[in-house]
């Protein structure tokens, strides 16, 4: 038989009959190779006797019967949130996110815990590397298997013979099939043993999560069709050199993408943290310049952050401007909107931003504390510690409304805040609050307030 092959894109996924320089997809270089596409006829899972094999026929929507299996819980009530309120059957779910991050501590960690039948498949750990990881989260009495394997026909003779109520694969980058020639992590493979995961996954309504690799780019590596395929795509963030970790769903099916779940990372494994407000708030025997706290929302809950600024004469004549945990363009944006609307002469400053605790915020309701933060600094005077700000900040200076502002100052009051600035805009009803909410329309108001 005449061996086939082909050019795929590894950045895309986009297919070429013969090799290019750029791909005409995405516009990348040099990220066209050569793939053996040649196929046998038949795949590495099969209907057999496992499979609930159905007719397929045409209804109306009011012919259709809905299924009433429960969701499983994974006794992760972070995870389980995300997901929607559990494992739905049948589902295949893809966690990405950087290396060394978490993302295998956290599947073992959930297939210990579980009650069901679960199999973990690791293709980038033995069994005895497993085993030191389970003594370290203190999981040894779980029943959960554990297999090293990357071939797919073994793996799913295995499935065939234990029939596991939930699936883990670690990672997908790692599996091959037969059925393809080339090698594991390419293009081919990956799109080839998720299609045999998601068939499998549909015919025995076995829920499968699978990890993948991220690039450099943050991106999950592969084609982007393998996000298409899936179910539900989770991403797990975090800085390595902290300890909170943030799981998010991208896409979700059967859920909504606007649920997170909080991480502290530990020597014992993930603990769950109830209360992530408490913690992204540093402890400070006085009041210090620089620091200011905003009530943000991640995903459904409201948050308690510090944003931390550093502003110095530039040394080296060239001012720098540095973030981290907030996007530098934005930054950028603020610091002319305080030169060209409120008159401050930050052109020749080194500005430093820090998102305490590690995380990466991208709601815009924290611009006003950017900007209380950097004037603070600026004026070496110190922001009163019972005071937050929850507001953006437009481009003419003006201070803009924030949406869920209710469940912002809620937060706040909870926390012991006594003031709050916000945007006077946003229309509440101040009855019911005994924090004291100041209205404010432009950034001049803010410094009068607060500096003057």
């Amino acid at each position: 038989m005449k061996t086939k092959t082909t050019f795929f894109c590894q950045n895309c996924g986009a297919q070429y009959p013969k090799w290019m320089g750029q791909c005409q997809s995405c516009q990348e270089w040099n990220t066209i190779v050569e793939e053996v596409i040649q196929k046998e006829e038949k795949r590495a899972w099969k209907t057999g006797a496992t499979a609930r094999k159905k007719a397929n026929k045409a209804l109306k929507v009011s012919e259709i019967a809905l299924d009433t299996e429960m969701r499983l819980t994974t006794l992760d009530t972070e995870l389980d949130t995300v997901l929607g309120g559990g494992l739905v059957p049948g589902s295949l779910i893809l966690l990405g996110g950087e290396p060394g991050i978490g993302k295998s501590t956290l599947l073992l960690q959930v297939a210990l815990s579980m009650p069901q039948n679960v199999l973990y498949i690791s293709g980038e750990e033995s069994q005895s590397q497993l085993k030191m990881r389970a003594e370290r989260l203190d999981k040894l009495d779980s029943d959960c298997l554990l297999l090293t394997e990357t071939n797919t026909q073994q793996i799913f003779r295995q499935i065939t013979d234990i029939q596991p109520d939930v699936l883990i694969i670690d990672s997908i980058q790692t599996l091959y099939t037969n059925t393809i020639e080339a090698s594991p992590g390419s293009i081919s493979q990956i799109r080839e043993t998720t299609a045999e995961l998601i068939k499998f996954a549909k015919e025995t309504a076995t829920p499968v999560f699978i990890i993948g690799h991220i690039t450099k780019d943050g991106q999950i590596a592969g084609p982007k069709i393998l996000e298409h395929m899936v179910d539900v795509v989770l991403q797990f963030e975090g800085d390595r050199n902290h300890i909170y970790r943030i799981l998010r769903a991208q896409k979700n099916r059967f859920g909504s993408t606007a649920e997170i779940g909080i991480y502290e990372m530990l020597q014992s494994g993930l603990r769950i943290v109830e209360n992530p407000s408490e913690l992204l708030i540093s402890q400070k025997d006085k009041d210090l310049s620089g620091t200011a706290i905003a009530a943000t929302i991640e995903g459904a809950r409201a948050l308690m952050i510090e944003v931390q600024a550093l502003v110095s004469t530039a040394v080296y004549g060239t001012p720098q401007r540095s973030s981290t945990g907030y996007d530098i363009k934005r930054l950028h944006m603020l610091l002319a909107v305080l030169e060209k609307r409120a008159g401050f002469k930050l052109g020749a400053k080194d500005v430093f931003l820090n998102i305490a605790g590690g995380i990466r915020v991208h709601d815009p309701a924290i611009d006003l504390s950017v900007i209380t933060a950097i004037l603070s600094s600026n004026e070496n005077t110190p922001i009163p510690q019972d005071t937050c700000f929850a507001a953006e900040v437009g481009l003419a200076g003006e201070i803009r409304p924030v949406t869920k502002i209710a469940q912002r100052i809620s937060e706040a009051e909870k926390l012991g805040f006594k003031r709050i600035f916000i945007s006077k805009f946003n229309k509440i009803s101040i009855q019911n609050y005994t924090i004291d909410i100041i209205f404010i329309s432009k950034v001049e108001d803010v410094y009068k307030r607060l500096f003057v």
